[in-house]
């Protein structure tokens, strides 16, 4: 499956929701849409589902030879936003009942069932009613009930709400385990640890615009992600003996003998510890780069800025 949206604009009322967006989603791949609360999200997953419809720009969905203005019911797995199972039914009634509405049989909703229990440690609950079950096991079955049909697209809003960090990791296992499939993936979360595990191109919107777009990689050269070079020495230096060694260099300072250099894309690590090397013995120096958690509080604060401006 592929889905190329292009220019894509909605507005509700006098709020314009979505801007002139475009992106490219791969078959199996996994696609992050990132972005604060309101940044226009969930606005795009409506569109892509067909429960609306852009004002302007356009959807194609292409699998196997067919094409779709959104994707249709029969090769979607959604897990919404608002959740929507029967507390007062068993897990694998919950289930069976759901696969069913997708068409599959009972035989064969059963075995994928028990597989998925399995990976989420549900088996021995599995004729418990659902309101018995902790919010975490319970965002578990609404997991399972998305994938059951193994669709050709998965849309996720917020995997990981209501998880536990050992769980996180479980979500984690399971959406590489969906790629493994062939199974293309929408991922919306707020967490940026387990998204930058995950995915292979993302899409960062800020107020209904897209701000960047691209792999991790691609994002950090979009936004000008620095390196940072941490250096210790074996003894004590004088702050501004190291300066004057590295002139161009901005430098942090932790303590006497450890610090921090800032380096743009064209300064050589190379040439920098050769010059140190000559001044002062090293007893350890490790290179950093930014996490997705500050690129996207850093594209946060660059967009508020051009706003501003």
């Amino acid at each position: 499956m592929q889905l190329i949206v292009t220019a894509i604009s909605k507005d509700y009322g006098a709020i314009a929701a979505v801007r002139q967006v475009s992106f490219q989603i791969n078959s199996g791949d996994i696609f992050a849409l990132l972005g604060p609360n309101g940044a226009g999200k969930s606005s795009i997953i409506r569109m892509l589902v067909g429960m609306t419809k852009p004002d302007s720009g356009s959807i194609l969905v292409s699998h196997q030879q067919a094409h779709y203005d959104h994707v249709p019911r029969r090769l979607l797995g959604y897990l919404p936003e608002d959740r929507g199972l029967y507390p007062d039914k068993s897990i694998e009634k919950n289930l069976l009942y759901l696969a069913q509405l997708h068409g599959l049989n009972k035989q064969k909703a059963l075995k994928e069932m028990a597989h998925w229990l399995a990976v989420f440690e549900l088996t021995d609950r599995r004729h418990e009613d659902l309101k018995q079950l902790s919010k975490g096991n319970q965002q578990k079955v609404q997991l399972i009930a998305a994938v059951l049909h193994q669709p050709a697209l998965v849309i996720l809003d917020e995997p990981f709400s209501g998880l536990d960090p050992i769980n996180q990791e479980k979500v984690v296992e399971f959406l590489k385990a969906l790629k493994a499939r062939g199974m293309t993936v929408i991922l919306s979360a707020h967490q940026m640890a387990m998204v930058e595990k995950l995915a292979d191109h993302m899409l960062l919107m800020a107020q209904g615009k897209a701000i960047l777009a691209g792999n991790l990689e691609e994002i950090k050269q979009q936004i000008g992600a620095q390196r940072q070079m941490m250096i210790s020495c074996a003894q004590p230096v004088i702050a501004e003996q190291v300066q004057q060694w590295l002139p161009e260099l901005e430098i942090e300072w932790h303590s006497n003998s450890r610090f921090g250099l800032k380096l743009t894309a064209e300064q050589s690590v190379s040439a920098i510890l050769k010059e140190l090397v000559k001044q002062v013995e090293l007893s350890q120096v490790e290179m950093q780069t930014a996490d997705l958690h500050q690129l996207y509080l850093t594209a946060m604060a660059q967009h508020q800025l051009r706003e501003q401006a």
